[in-house]
């Protein structure tokens, strides 16, 4: 994870953020049960305006992925609540798996929550996203199933939550 540095995204990077979170979520064929999520995905512009956009690149600069942070009440909030911090959309390129970056990205939204003097942070995951399920249960994530929803039918999301 040396090799990994994750800091806010720069507004050059922001159309490729959008094609890498795209690309990450067909590579998992995660857009199947709602193909309308490629227009929110490939927005990185509208999320950066919205909340916090973070990448992780490698020591040459390239994008090897993102994560979108968000405060509850907020335009891209799903879950969250007074005092949490919201996580959404974390990806990385199929080239970059495990190499760290999901956890890189993870752990520097908890560092995120921290600073805000916030309590805890929650995320929506889809049912079939079990790799990023292992990831938040390893970090100390445990499930929030009375959050869990659908966006749309048959698109089960699962609430995870950690205090921090």
């Amino acid at each position: 994870m040396s090799e990994v540095v994750v800091r806010p995204a720069r507004p050059q990077e922001l159309s490729p953020v959008g094609a890498l979170t795209v690309a990450a979520y067909e590579a998992d064929g995660l857009l199947v049960a709602n193909p309308e999520y490629v227009h929110e995905l490939s927005d990185a512009s509208r999320r950066a305006e919205h909340g916090e956009l973070l990448v992780a690149v490698n020591a040459d600069g390239e994008l090897l992925g993102s994560v979108t942070i968000v405060r509850p009440g907020t335009e891209f909030a799903e879950i969250s609540r007074d005092d949490e911090l919201e996580f959404r959309m974390l990806s990385t390129t199929p080239a970059a798996r495990g190499r760290g970056v999901g956890e890189a990205l993870t752990r520097a939204v908890l560092d995120r929550a921290r600073e805000l003097g916030l309590r805890r942070v929650v995320l929506s995951s889809l049912d079939a996203m079990k790799a990023a399920h292992r990831l938040y249960e390893r970090i100390g994530f445990t499930r929030l199933p009375e959050r869990d929803w659908q966006p749309v039918p048959g698109c089960w999301l699962r609430a995870y939550t950690l205090d921090v």
